[in-house]
């Protein structure tokens, strides 16, 4: 799997945990057609205390590093976390969405879209150029 596969399972991951997201980023402006190099994925995320074991179960160690307890930390004060791959050495920033008014209104500009993962397969996911600095 390359690091775009990985990408790819964190999003189906949030789908599948139902937990409320939108792809932020160089990721996300790529659905639009504009092209930035990035190795990393930012996702904002409204996780809630049900979604974080969930989350975590996804992503097993020794492979994966998805601490739930980090995630709870880190979404109760409003900071960044990862969900890394030690075998390919990539990562996904997920943000916490927060009271800052430039977050809730990307939130809520969120359209689904269609993307293609490495296989050919396609599938739905949330994704948005909102611009959240």
């Amino acid at each position: 799997m390359s690091s775009l596969g990985f990408y790819f399972d964190v999003v189906r991951a949030l789908e599948k945990i139902g937990a409320p997201y939108i792809l932020i980023g160089a990721f996300a402006a790529s659905a639009f057609g504009v092209t930035r190099a990035t190795f990393d994925v930012d996702i904002m995320v409204d996780l809630q205390e049900s979604h974080f074991d969930a989350l975590a179960r996804r992503f097993p160690p020794p492979r994966y590093y998805a601490d739930p307890q980090q995630m709870r930390n880190s979404t109760r004060v409003g900071i960044m976390f990862n969900i890394i791959d030690t075998s390919q050495g990539v990562k996904a920033d997920l943000v916490p969405l927060s009271g800052k008014p430039a977050y809730r209104e990307a939130f809520t500009r969120r359209i689904r879209r269609t993307f293609q993962d490495e296989s050919g397969d396609e599938f739905e996911g949330v994704g948005d150029l909102a611009s959240v600095a």
